[in-house]
């Protein structure tokens, strides 16, 4: 109402999350030298003091053991943890991508150097993860906050793990984006379904596509859709994920969102319904100049910042589109963030 002028917007309960504990399915525990030996845990509030911990209420309990094992590992083999002042040490993170359908696990140690030490004696400790599918290793030298490099060794098994979301199989890397809430994502793609309204006639066009996760939800119900999304390494994971679930009428193409849909639309892709799921800085301008040109049916809005959400809403409105509903849904369960899906609709429509 503040931010996009809309009078009493139509705004449902938030979807909350029945068992709101242990939901996320990717963890990133920071690793340094701490006054009693090593602490792995996480960032303090606005700092990078870390708090160490043993369990979090939020994350699979496998990183338990996960953080218990690595710990111990350093401790023994007399391993120095990452220094950020000083930039000297070798272990800065510990990263893990957990399957909540299929119980794969993929663990990978964030290193300032090109190995470690006894890495066998590592892996042996590792195997005994219950679900484990692979050991990783990601070579990170800069001095940089960034967690993870573009360099990544398999100690043991595979560099990924498959999940699920509804009957969706998805091929997940250390690196891609993947939504971290398994369970309110099923809930969310399918109210972006539902608000789509498909009837298997539309095109369909679905910028910031990540690793393809909308696009093969909606693809069973449109004609086309083609996946916009400026990383690379997502793209290949989508076109990867379209072909493990034999879905043939999804496109995708890697490039910033704001050249590719003003050149998908140049050479004649009209959609009829477009899906945005932008960072949270919303949608770029030239994005959104580009869909009001394009004339969508509908515009299904899915943001993680109400703020920005409004501002992109309202060019919306002010250009031909009018609010429907909006559906808060408990995303990141036990912060104050929030993710919301929106159905905009052309008002001659």
């Amino acid at each position: 109402m503040r931010i996009g002028g809309f009078k009493n917007p139509q705004v449902k309960d938030a979807f909350g999350m029945d068992k709101p504990y242990f939901y996320r399915n990717k963890a990133q525990f920071p690793v340094r030298k701490g006054n009693q030996g090593v602490d792995i845990g996480f960032y303090a509030k606005r700092s990078h003091d870390i708090v160490n911990i043993d369990s979090c209420m939020i994350q699979n309990s496998i990183n338990d053991k996960v953080i218990k094992i690595v710990r111990e590992y350093i401790t023994e083999e007399n391993i120095e943890p990452y220094d950020e002042i000083s930039g000297k040490g070798l272990i800065r993170h510990i990263v893990t991508r957990i399957g909540h359908v299929t119980g794969e696990v993929i663990v990978c140690i964030v290193v300032n150097g090109s190995s470690i030490p006894k890495k066998n004696k590592l892996v042996e400790k590792l195997l005994c993860i219950d679900g484990i599918k692979g050991i990783l290793l990601n070579v990170n030298k800069k001095n940089t906050n960034v967690i993870l490099s573009d360099i990544t060794k398999v100690l043991w098994g595979r560099d990924y793990i498959i999940d699920y979301i509804g009957d969706i199989k998805f091929q997940i890397s250390i690196n891609s984006f993947y939504q971290v809430n398994p369970v309110q994502t099923n809930f969310l793609y399918s109210r972006a379904m539902e608000l789509a309204g498909l009837t298997g006639n539309e095109n369909v066009l679905d910028i910031y596509c990540g690793i393809g996760t909308i696009s093969l939800f909606l693809a069973r119900k449109a004609k086309k859709v083609i996946g916009v999304e400026i990383v690379e390494k997502a793209i290949e994971d989508a076109k990867r994920n379209a072909k493990l679930n034999n879905i043939n009428n999804a496109e995708f193409i890697a490039g910033p969102a704001e050249k590719i849909i003003s050149e998908v639309y140049s050479n004649g892709f009209m959609a009829d319904v477009v899906i945005v799921d932008p960072p949270r800085k919303g949608c770029d301008i030239n994005v959104i100049n580009t869909i009001i040109e394009m004339m969508p049916k509908r515009v299904v809005y899915v943001s993680c910042d109400p703020s920005t959400l409004a501002r992109d809403l309202k060019i919306l409105s002010d250009n031909g589109y009018s609010i429907g509903e909006a559906e808060p849904v408990d995303q990141f369960c036990h912060t104050t963030h929030v993710e919301t899906v929106v159905l905009m609709s052309r008002k001659d429509k």
